[in-house]
């Protein structure tokens, strides 16, 4: 039997502009989710395939990392649409991190070795990897870690949009 296709998702609130989930911490739940908002969203090619692999590199890692694919454990995500901006935020149930402390990541390299993360991640037996959010600054234009370090908003501003002046 196929599971529904909302298993492990839960709607908190859904406009046109603003949706707010709860997403169970499984690969399943996160593959639906990021089919979900690939068909929901109205951004031009360009925009809509760098936002789509900056969210999923930060949903897997809050998934991963944050929920450890513990299936009772949950993220939270807020999806917010305006005219010229699109903003995402993602909350995991984990105890957080500094950008500092990420050695089995890209993101962590000293300047001169831009490896360290490989042999970090081969010592410690993880997958390969590890350049998911290094990947996902340069394809948003804001990547915002909270003070704990287990949410990060993404946002992209959109053609017309225009910072006032300062």
């Amino acid at each position: 039997m196929t599971p529904a296709w909302d298993d492990g998702i839960e709607i908190i609130s859904a406009t046109p502009q603003l949706i707010s989930l709860a997403v169970c911490c499984t690969m399943v739940a996160a593959e639906r989710l990021l089919q979900f908002l690939g068909e929901i969203t109205d951004l031009p090619e360009s925009e809509c395939r760098d936002v789509g692999i900056a969210f999923r590199e930060m949903l897997l890692n809050a998934i991963e990392h944050g929920g450890n694919f513990d299936p009772e454990k949950y993220v939270e995500v807020c999806y917010v649409r305006t005219k010229h901006v699109l903003m995402a935020r993602i909350k995991d149930p984990g105890d957080g991190f500094t950008l500092e402390e990420v050695k089995h990541a890209a993101i962590g390299n000293p300047p001169d070795d831009p490896l360290a993360h490989v042999k970090k991640r081969n010592d410690e037996g993880m997958r390969p990897g590890g350049y998911g959010v290094m990947l996902a600054k340069h394809l948003v234009d804001e990547l915002i870690y909270g003070e704990k370090g287990n949410e990060v908003l993404l946002v992209k501003y959109l053609p017309g949009f225009e910072e006032s002046p300062a």
